[in-house]
């Protein structure tokens, strides 16, 4: 796997090379490429999205679900609704001129090679879905065009789910159906193997990554499309090629321990911003109400062996940092005794599609799109792959649910059910605040009080959005101009 700053090297590289071709065709040496083989190019687009998805992005959304609370800086600012100046770096470095322009890059230049096509298409997918999701309409069918549009479009949400022919906008789920379909053609002139750091080149995990992508993509529309959320989910528990069935297929993007390849969850909460935040007070007292704190224990530190929680919006001293909670090693990777021991953590993987989260996606379906199966077993088994996956043995999960009836069986109206399975969803998704925040928006669940000393756009509610940033609103005039204040709702919301 290459280091994380041989990937943002690279990244500016390519992007670099892909805008100024015209240019750099006058003067070619072997020592500067103006491409490169699609064996390069995979693992930087992977960590890419990984990175771009727990770096600044995790943080802000991690305070508005309020799994985390800011004592410092950037995520104090989040917690109370102040993004000024923020996300420049998310938006134009990590996604559009990082992993979304290699990808388009690969999808162009490597015909002769389907299945790294096939996957470009499917991480193209995920990296197109967390811009619309923070962000509203955003430039997708004229994205990454270069010199050649330096003004794209902003695309409506709606349009990027459903796709829009008089547009020319291609549908998300056909961006999918489009990599699954390249990735069935196999051969070609290269072909993944260590290069592919997540599944090694196997095609048929690949599929399966893609039709998880779909699930998430319909689950996301019940609101708004629930006709085709449903004929969505049909389509892929009918097919051949599976879904993510198995924590051991989980797309899950791993780090390593080396300075400079570590994951940006450890990098950012232990080595540069450690002071900056916390275990969320709100979200312990959910744990302790649920009785899950054994859970909790695994996504958070117990200095002294207790937790310590801080509030969201406090004005208040912080604990000292030796007695903090914060993300324990399932998130981080090792880390035991740190500098004092000459131990490096920072090797956990980033989680991005999982088996809990397709359970508690096919609960929800049953409920609430009528699609078969058995909404309770869902429920259960998202329950207990989370519990697994954090590391609880299997008699410690049995115990707990026996001695939890009430809390791991779904019960009450419809509405009551979703609650309880978006909360449980909620709970699985710590140290990925970005799919937590989906869910909220899109159920109101759980349900959060606002922070203390709420500021921002509008105190009064938690953002429904992120804001566009500064720069693209200054050197693009298709961006929304005023820019949609955060209490807008997101198309797909609640």
């Amino acid at each position: 796997m290459k280091l994380k700053k041989t990937f943002i090297s690279l990244i500016a590289s390519l992007t670099l090379l892909a805008s100024c071709k015209k240019f750099l065709d006058v003067n070619h040496t072997p020592n500067n490429p103006i491409s490169v083989t699609p064996a390069v190019q995979l693992p930087n687009t992977t960590i890419g999205i990984a990175f771009a998805s727990a770096n600044d992005l995790d943080r802000v959304t991690s305070a508005l679900v309020q799994h985390i609370a800011g004592t410092a800086n950037q995520t104090l600012g989040y917690d109370v609704f102040n993004f000024s100046g923020a996300f420049d770096n998310s938006w134009t470095g990590e996604l559009y001129d990082g992993a979304i322009s290699n990808l388009l890059l690969m999808i162009k230049n490597d015909s002769t090679s389907p299945i790294y096509t096939g996957i470009a298409k499917l991480e193209l997918a995920y990296a197109f879905s967390m811009v619309i999701d923070l962000w509203g309409d955003a430039p997708y069918s004229e994205a990454g065009m270069g010199l050649n549009n330096l003004r794209p479009r902003f695309d409506k949400v709606q349009d990027i789910y459903q796709g829009n022919s008089s547009l020319g906008i291609t549908s998300l789920f056909d961006l999918v159906r489009s990599g699954i379909a390249d990735l069935n053609k196999g051969g070609g002139l290269y072909k993944p193997g260590v290069d592919d750091i997540v599944y090694g080149g196997n095609a048929g995990k690949w599929k399966r990554m893609g039709n998880t992508l779909m699930l998430k993509f319909a689950i996301q529309l019940t609101n708004v499309n629930p006709a085709l959320a449903t004929s969505v989910i049909n389509e892929v528990l009918a097919s051949a090629d599976g879904y993510i069935n198995s924590s051991s297929l989980d797309f899950a993007v791993p780090f390593s321990s080396t300075v400079g390849n570590q994951n940006p969850l450890y990098t950012f909460n232990n080595v540069n911003r450690s002071g900056d935040q916390m275990l969320s007070l709100r979200l312990l007292n959910l744990s302790k109400s649920l009785n899950d704190t054994v859970r909790l224990s695994k996504f958070f530190t117990k200095p002294n062996g207790k937790f310590t929680a801080f509030d969201n919006g406090s004005t208040a001293a912080a604990p000292t940092q030796a007695t903090r909670s914060r993300y324990n090693t399932y998130l981080t990777g090792d880390r035991s005794g740190d500098a004092a021991s000459g131990k490096a953590g920072g090797d956990s993987s980033i989680k991005l599609l999982t088996c809990f989260q397709v359970n508690f996606i096919l609960a929800e379906a049953v409920i609430r799109l009528g699609v078969p199966g058995d909404a309770n077993a869902y429920y259960q088994q998202g329950i207990r792959a989370s519990m697994q996956k954090v590391g609880i043995d299997t008699g410690a999960i049995s115990a707990y649910f026996a001695a939890n009836p009430t809390v791991v069986t779904l019960s009450g109206t419809s509405e009551e059910q979703v609650r309880q399975i978006i909360t449980q969803k909620y709970i699985a998704w710590i140290g990925n605040g970005i799919e937590a925040y989906n869910d909220y928006r899109r159920t109101g669940y759980p349900v959060l009080a606002l922070p203390l000393n709420a500021g921002g756009d509008n105190p009064n509610v938690i953002p429904a959005r992120l804001p566009y940033t500064n720069q693209e609103l200054s050197r693009n005039p298709n961006a929304p101009n005023p820019r949609p204040q955060v209490d807008v709702k997101l198309w797909w919301a609640k």
